[in-house]
């Protein structure tokens, strides 16, 4: 027969069961390999919330006009307008387009930070931090080779 205490713990594993695992299969599928010729480095950023190594990315230096599409989805994502350059070492920017992400709250090293990511594929891209140019007073800190940048014709 079982005790108070095991039914107690069976009772409460079942409602913790039954309302993570809707969660993990829904969230299972929203990330998928979109772009087969992703590099290991992308799927790890974008598929794990890894990061790229600072100071590292090509897209550092573009100036040019266009728009900064996600490299899985090929979704636009940012225009080369809110670029600008933070010293941070990552591509930033000071907003996104509208409907561009979805955020959730991270973390991760000890610290709350907002996390965003693709709305239409659901891969990782990078933080947005409230130290930004005066205009929003947003950073979004993208990692570069999450990114593809489409110059304006």
């Amino acid at each position: 027969m079982f005790s108070r205490r095991k039914l107690l713990k069976i009772i409460g594993f079942s409602y913790l069961f039954f309302f993570t695992l809707p969660y993990k299969i829904l969230s299972a599928g929203v990330k998928k390999i979109i772009n087969p010729n992703l590099s290991n480095e992308q799927k790890d950023i974008m598929f794990n919330e890894g990061t790229e190594r600072p100071f590292t990315s090509k897209l550092l230096k573009e100036n040019r006009k266009g728009f900064y599409h996600c490299a899985n989805c090929k979704a636009k994502l940012f225009s080369s307008n809110a670029k600008f350059d933070s010293g941070t070492g990552w591509p930033s920017f000071s907003e996104a387009l509208p409907g561009a992400f979805k955020t959730k709250v991270d973390y991760s090293f000890g610290m709350k930070r907002i996390e965003y990511h693709c709305a239409n594929c659901g891969v990782h891209h990078g933080h947005v931090f409230d130290d930004g140019p005066r205009t929003t007073g947003k950073r979004f800190c993208n990692n570069g080779l999450c990114l593809i940048f489409i110059p304006e014709s």
